[in-house]
């Protein structure tokens, strides 16, 4: 057998072991409990976001129906990588196969990849319903709002697809520890024993043209909104506008400043320690402040959660 044969079959069968965030605290288990909370919250989160969405009338709207799906993105976000943790911890196990390494990594650029292009249409939708009102509902009628959030979903899939499946085919004949508390694509890389400059100058074409197409857009929109909002007579107007809009820009800035971060700086701005900091950030700190973001600061929201509040206990008066 030659070599390189052996190192192909070294990599299907030898495990994954991944230091995480417990390895570096001087106090496991308080960190493990506060990760525990916030993954709740951010389930519970942006499940009554979710819940309030699809059960109130008035807010089935395309800006809702895409924050919808932003909540969803990040239920989904979170419980890539913070189950797994939290397990390894209570088991005292921080090994991960191949197969499930290759999975949870799928499962995360494509949410990621997602994300990035679902702000952009959110940023279009807010364009349409403030700078061509007229035209709204024939621009972001169900169909294009389904076709939009389509795309978003096969964008990010396609990304994943690609990065996992050629991440994953490199040989890996050094260390087996990925310092990392999940599956990243640069922390995996930094394990092989090839040549995979070509790969990560590749990889980092391929995120700035998935960073590029969106931030332009956004750009593109906010420029167009902001100059819309200026020219407006109503300063009800104007504040309703710029209220909705700076929550969306508060979202976008907290991801794409992650994200950016991660994938577009030079390899010399990275360390281990950093680079799980700035993860942790948007992989679990952003999923929790998201429908915070959308609720405290949108009185529809609070509104719809106040109306749920008030039918429960009417109800259950009529049971009695």
């Amino acid at each position: 057998m030659d070599n390189a044969t052996w190192r192909s079959n070294h990599t299907a069968w030898v495990d994954f072991v991944l230091v995480g965030l417990f390895r570096q605290s001087t106090h496991p288990a308080l960190l493990c409990l506060v990760l525990f909370l916030i993954f709740l919250m951010a389930l519970s989160g942006n499940a009554v976001l979710i819940l309030l969405i699809c059960s109130d009338s008035r807010l089935h709207t395309p800006m809702y129906f895409f924050i919808s799906q932003l909540s969803l993105m990040d239920m989904m976000y979170i419980f890539t990588t913070v189950p797994k943790m939290l397990m390894d911890q209570v088991m005292g196990e921080n090994r991960i196969s191949a197969p499930e390494c290759g999975m949870q990594m799928f499962l995360y650029v494509t949410l990621a990849g997602s994300e990035f292009f679902l702000l952009a249409a959110m940023s279009y939708d807010r364009y349409v319903a403030i700078c061509r009102p007229l035209h709204y509902p024939i621009l972001m009628n169900n169909r294009m709002c389904l076709l939009l959030a389509s795309g978003c979903w096969f964008l990010g899939s396609v990304d994943g697809f690609m990065l996992t499946s050629v991440t994953m085919t490199f040989p890996f004949c050094h260390s087996r520890e990925i310092h990392h508390f999940f599956c990243e694509v640069p922390a995996v890389i930094k394990l092989s024993c090839s040549d995979t400059s070509l790969y990560e100058t590749l990889m980092y074409l391929c995120c700035v043209l998935m960073l590029l197409i969106p931030v332009t857009v956004i750009s593109s929109s906010y420029t167009s909104i902001l100059l819309t909002v200026l020219r407006m007579n109503s300063a009800e107007g104007r504040k309703k506008a710029l209220a909705t809009c700076s929550s969306h820009m508060t979202v976008v800035l907290l991801f794409y400043g992650a994200a950016i971060y991660n994938y577009m700086l030079p390899s010399s701005y990275h360390t281990p320690e950093k680079d799980m900091g700035v993860s942790v950030f948007y992989t679990i700190l952003t999923p929790v402040l998201n429908p915070l973001i959308y609720s405290l600061r949108n009185k529809e929201v609070t509104g719809a959660l106040k109306r749920l509040c008030c039918v429960r206990p009417a109800i259950q008066d009529m049971v009695k």
